[in-house]
């Protein structure tokens, strides 16, 4: 399913929701100037939004340093790669330039509400639902997925990930266990 960007009726849809956020940005934030941070994220959203995009994913938003964005459910296995990528690729080009800054990644798969809402211009396409709110809330260090989207994936991808308890997520497995 790709998702229809202009839809003004809620659509139902299984998707792998997404939020990134940079571990360290406020605290940066206070040493920079306004212009440094603008350039800073609208450089880090065009960088970020490659690797979304090239797994087949769409960005629902830009929030400070955070993104939300997702992946259709014909698109779990390159979604995760994509995610795994970013937070390699994306911590790596954050330390060449000096900033202390991390990915914190978190996904869930399941079902969401779609649509475009807002006032006037400010319409904008959103998801709504449980699977949202389990995505924000999931405990993370770096980069973690829920069962729900491990149960997705073909055993190939799997192999990337190992078992986190407690609860049960999967991180990559070259990273270490932390509380």
């Amino acid at each position: 399913m790709t998702i229809d960007k202009q839809a003004s009726k809620p659509t139902e849809a299984n998707l792998l929701v997404v939020f990134s956020d940079l571990t360290e940005f406020g605290r940066m934030a206070r040493s920079h100037s306004n212009r440094e941070i603008f350039s800073f994220l609208s450089e880090y959203y065009e960088f970020a939004g490659r690797f979304i995009t090239g797994g087949g994913g769409e960005i629902i938003k830009f929030m400070g340093d955070s993104i939300l964005f997702v992946f259709p459910e014909d698109r779990v296995d390159s979604g995760v790669l994509a995610l795994k990528d970013l937070k390699t690729t994306g911590d790596t080009w954050m330390k060449k330039r000096g900033l202390r800054c991390r990915h914190v990644i978190k996904a869930h798969f399941g079902p969401v509400v779609c649509a475009c809402v807002g006032f006037g211009k400010n319409e904008r396409l959103d998801v709504f639902g449980d699977t949202v709110n389990t995505s924000a809330l999931l405990k993370s260090n770096g980069l973690a997925m829920t069962p729900q989207v491990f149960r997705k994936l073909k055993p190939a991808t799997r192999k990337h990930f190992k078992k986190h308890t407690p609860p049960i997520t999967y991180i990559p497995v070259e990273e270490r266990h932390r509380s």
